[in-house]
C-alpha cells in the first residue's frame, strides 16, 4: 500500500488564489529589468522618489480604486462597464467647476466643492446603477451599458465638447503631487483599501456579500438586505470611479470628455478577474484586486518600453491576460497533468 505523501511548502503555496496573480507579477518585473538594466533604479530628486517603479504604482492607482469598486461589484454577481464614462463625468465636472482661466491660482469654485461635487455625482451614477440592477431588475451589463453609453454624452454636454485644460496648480497635487517622497495617488489608493479591507474583514458586510453573490434569493430569505447591498456596491463602486477621474485629470491636466477613462472598464474586469474574483460571484479578494492592478500596469508599461507597435499593444495585453487566466484555471492545469501522465499509446500498463 503506498504511503501518503505530505504536499510540499512550494504546492502549498502554489494553491493558494494569490499565487499565480504574484507570480504573473514577478515574472512581468523580471521582464522589465531584462531589457531595462535600470527599471528597478530608484533615486532621490528634490526630496521625490524618482523611477520606473514609482512612475508604475503611480499610474496604476486610478486603476486600483476603480478596481476595488469593481470587485464589490462582482462580487454581487454583477458587472459595471460604465466606470469609464463616470470616471470621465466626474473629470469634466471637476474641470468646469475650476475653470480654465490661465491663472495658476484662480478657480471658478473653491477646489473642495469641486471635488465634493465630482464625487457626489459619480456617487449618483452608482445609485442609478444599483437601482436598475436591485430595483428595476435590469441585467447588469445592460443597466451599465445605459450609462456607459450616456455617460460620454454627459460629460461631454458638462465640457460643452471641447478638452478643457486646468491651470489651477493646487489641482496638480491630486494626481502628480508628492508626500513623504511618494506619489500622493498612492496615500489616496492606499487609504480607500485599508478602510475598505477593515469594513469587509472586522464586520459582517463581507459574509453579507459573499452570500448575496452565492445566492441571493437564498439571502434575502436569510433576513439580508441584498437589494439594499448591491445599491451599496454600485455606488460604491460609482465613488471609486470619481475618485480615479479626479485623479486621471488632476495628472494630464486636463478633462476629455470623450477619451477620458477610455477602455478602463475593461482593465478592471481583467484586474479584479486576474486577482481571483470569480465572476459568477460569492468570492472575492481585495488584494488580489490590487495585485491585478499592478500586472495590468506593469504589462502596460513593458508594451510601450518594449517598442510594441500601438496598433498591436492590445493583442498582446490579450494574449498575456488569456495566457495567466489559464494558469490559474484549475481544470486546465488538471487537464495539462492528465495529458502528461498518459500513457504512451502501445505501452503496456502493469
Amino acid at each position: 500500500m503506498p504511503e501518503a505523501t505530505t504536499p510540499s511548502l512550494f504546492h502549498t503555496a502554489m494553491r493558494h488564489r494569490l499565487a499565480w496573480p504574484l507570480v504573473t507579477l514577478l515574472l512581468l518585473l523580471a521582464l522589465n529589468t531584462a531589457f531595462n538594466g535600470s527599471f528597478l533604479h530608484i533615486e532621490v530628486r528634490n526630496g521625490h522618489l524618482y523611477g520606473s517603479l514609482i512612475d508604475i504604482l503611480n499610474r496604476a492607482a486610478p486603476l486600483v480604486l476603480v478596481s476595488l469598486g469593481m470587485t464589490l461589484v462582482i462580487a454581487t454577481r454583477g458587472i459595471d462597464i460604465s466606470v469609464g464614462a463616470v470616471v470621465a463625468i466626474a473629470a469634466a465636472l471637476a474641470a468646469w467647476m475650476i475653470g480654465g482661466s490661465v491663472k495658476p491660482d484662480v478657480s471658478r469654485f473653491p477646489m473642495w466643492l469641486a471635488i465634493v461635487s465630482a464625487i457626489a455625482l459619480a456617487l449618483a451614477c452608482g445609485v442609478w446603477n444599483g437601482l436598475l440592477v436591485a430595483k428595476v431588475g435590469m441585467q447588469p451589463i445592460i443597466a451599465t451599458l445605459i450609462l456607459m453609453v450616456a455617460g460620454r454624452g454627459i460629460a461631454q454636454l458638462i465640457t460643452s465638447g471641447q478638452i478643457i485644460t486646468i491651470y489651477y496648480a493646487p489641482y496638480f497635487f491630486l494626481g502628480s503631487g508628492y508626500l513623504f517622497g511618494l506619489p500622493f495617488s498612492l496615500y489616496i489608493a492606499a487609504a480607500l483599501f485599508a478602510v475598505l479591507y477593515l469594513v469587509i474583514t472586522r464586520t459582517a458586510l463581507g459574509l453579507f456579500i459573499q452570500a448575496v453573490g452565492i445566492n441571493p434569493t437564498a439571502a434575502r430569505v436569510s433576513g439580508v438586505q441584498a437589494r439594499r447591498l448591491i445599491v451599496g456596491a454600485y455606488a460604491f463602486c460609482g465613488a471609486c470611479a470619481g475618485i480615479a477621474g479626479l485623479l486621471i485629470s488632476s495628472n494630464v491636466k486636463s478633462a476629455d470628455g470623450n477619451n477620458a477613462g477610455q477602455l478602463l472598464e475593461l482593465d478592471a474586469i481583467l484586474a479584479v478577474t486576474l486577482g481571483g474574483t470569480a465572476l459568477t460571484g460569492g468570492r472575492f479578494s481585495l488584494v488580489g484586486s490590487v495585485i491585478g492592478a499592478l500586472i495590468i500596469q506593469t504589462l502596460t508599461y513593458a508594451i510601450y518600453s518594449l517598442g510594441v507597435p500601438p496598433e498591436i499593444n492590445l493583442v498582446v495585453k490579450a494574449v498575456v491576460v488569456f495566457l495567466v487566466m489559464l494558469l490559474q484555471s484549475a481544470e486546465f492545469r488538471g487537464t495539462v497533468r492528465a495529458l502528461v501522465r498518459r500513457p504512451a499509446l502501445g505501452e503496456v500498463q502493469l
